[in-house]
């Protein structure tokens, strides 16, 4: 057992390069000036791939709530793991999330570039901050250096399994716990590796009461793990680094995902250690998948559904704000029936509140989704469609990015087909479909769709009989009204008892489909000279 003194000397020889305090850098921190109740939060996600839709539904939980008491969202990024970041991957995350309207007040904007008085932002960045709080924690007796390697914690993990205790660094299996200055020293000048470790004294048989704004009043054991605070490349764990973070950031609540939650115990006796107060904790259960028996849940993976990725739903066209609304309902499952009670009424008006959380994790619902998002769409105007639609196609898809940009007001009367009136055509999930609604007023795209055959219903010379018949009476000028009683007349006079027979002659030989947007209006918008040159094309 080392004295205090030895201890204070042990801190020089790691750190001889720190002569900060901690109070020296917390005096570089100074206290926020926020309203009583404010939230400060933070999305802490690392740069390590693609962004996961949990963690889109994560920073837009953060977004909301601090939205709704006027607090401060800060985006920091967790890259201590060099070994699985990405290049470009804080591009990645922060593009990701504004184009889905989550901004942050500060954090990383780039790579290198940050906003906000409380940074840096990127723990890569912090390494000296960390060195600091390190040395304090040696000093004080409540970390040490350890040097075992891998071989030796497996041969002890080997040892507890063989005994039937549990397994992991503490204790008496924590042989560099108590090591002797000089024997510390001798490895030192041996040039040996070590890491930075907590000296734990918690006791796993005692426990303790908190409260958790999601799963409620909960109790936990004590953490009694050496757990690493300094790995041995001088970068600091999770564990380490955000209590850290969150303490000079002020962060107020800690909101993250539930595999976290059972490092708890570890976590507040770190804060405790450090000094800090300790934040609310918000543990959040991870969106979940019902597998294809519909009896079984799993985590949404990124590697068995396309739709873990956010990129799905920009390369898919997916209107953005649907998604985000879908995500409200998954977080709070009366947004719904607010949004069908308040409509036209933004989505950050929405109240979000914690204790409606599933805890068990919500199951996310990719038919539920495509619902929300036509619920979305029919809500825009003919021209927002056209807009939200070409700034897809410019990068997705060339040819209607084409189409669009050379017929803008003939693509916008398209779009207005059935938007307006009592019921609104739900037929556009995502913007990538706009294609099937414009491929029936252009030939060029027609062309290559193949005839739906009606010829079992009604027999292709038949066919020609009602389209010869309707040309003689087709006018362009006639309303809705009277276009519908010609179409009656027709039906009536070559026998036909039902007019919807005529109707699907007529919709086949002009969108070449048995379903379509109304006929009424789709004749209007293509115009009499197209109208009939597709009857007499389909007459033959």
């Amino acid at each position: 057992m080392r004295t205090p003194e030895e201890n204070i000397q042990l801190a020089e020889i790691l750190f001889p390069d720190v002569k900060e305090t901690p109070e020296q850098v917390e005096s570089k921190y100074p206290k926020r000036e926020i309203a009583e109740g404010a939230m400060v939060l933070r999305f802490a996600p690392s740069p390590t791939g693609f962004l996961h839709t949990g963690g889109v539904f994560m920073s837009l939980i953060g977004r909301t709530l601090v939205n709704q008491n006027g607090g401060i969202y800060i985006l920091r990024i967790e890259d201590t793991d060099k070994t699985r970041e990405v290049e470009g991957g804080v591009d990645l995350i922060a593009n990701g999330l504004k184009g889905f309207g989550i901004n942050f007040d500060e954090g990383m904007t780039s790579d290198s570039e940050w906003v906000g008085e409380y940074g840096p932002y990127m723990q890569s960045k912090r390494l000296d901050i960390y060195n600091v709080y390190a040395k304090d924690m040696v000093a004080k007796g409540n970390a040490y250096p350890c040097f075992i390697s891998e071989e030796e914690l497996e041969e002890i993990r080997k040892k507890q399994e063989e005994m039937g205790v549990r397994t992991g660094y503490y204790g008496s299996w924590a042989k560099w716990r108590d090591a002797s200055l000089d024997d510390v020293k001798e490895e030192l000048e041996l040039g040996k590796k070590f890491v930075i470790r907590l000296h734990s004294t918690g006791n796993i048989e005692n426990s303790f009461k908190i409260q958790d704004l999601i799963k409620g009043n909960v109790t936990l054991r004590e953490n009694d793990m050496d757990t690493v605070l300094l790995k041995s490349d001088g970068y600091p764990t999770y564990h380490f680094a955000h209590p850290i973070d969150d303490h000079l950031m002020q962060v107020t609540h800690v909101t993250r995902g539930d595999e976290w939650f059972a490092s708890l115990p570890l976590h507040v006796e770190l804060f405790k250690k450090l000094g800090f107060e300790l934040p609310q904790f918000c543990h959040f259960a991870p969106l979940m998948k019902s597998d294809n028996d519909g009896k079984s849940r799993r985590k949404l993976s990124k590697r068995k559904d396309p739709e873990a990725d956010v990129q799905y739903y920009i390369d898919h066209g997916y209107p953005r704000e649907g998604v985000k609304e879908y995500l409200l309902n998954v977080a709070n499952s009366n947004f719904y029936d607010w949004k069908i009670q308040n409509p036209g009424k933004p989505s950050n008006e929405f109240v979000l509140k914690l204790e409606k959380f599933n805890k068990a994790g919500a199951l996310f619902d990719i038919v539920k989704l495509n619902d929300m998002c036509k619920d979305y769409i029919a809500t825009l105007t003919a021209a927002q469609v056209y807009d939200f639609a070409l700034g897809w196609a410019d990068v997705y898809d060339k040819e209607i990015a084409e189409v669009l940009k050379n017929n803008r007001e003939y693509c916008i009367s398209i779009f207005n087909i059935e938007r307006t009136g009592e019921k609104i055509r739900k037929d556009l999930v995502k913007f990538e479909d706009v294609r099937g609604q414009l491929e029936i007023f252009f030939d060029e795209m027609l062309d290559q769709v193949t005839i739906e055959d009606i010829s079992q219903r009604v027999s292709i010379e038949k066919q020609k009989e009602i389209l010869r018949e309707y040309i003689n009476v087709y006018d362009v000028s006639d309303d809705q009204s009277s276009w519908f009683e010609k179409i009656k007349g027709l039906a009536s006079r070559l026998g036909y008892e039902k007019v919807g027979d005529v109707a699907m002659v007529l919709r086949v030989a002009i969108t070449y489909r048995t379903k379509s947007p109304d006929l009424y209006q789709v004749m209007q918008v293509l115009g009499k000279e197209k109208v009939i040159q597709r009857l007499e094309k389909y007459v033959g």
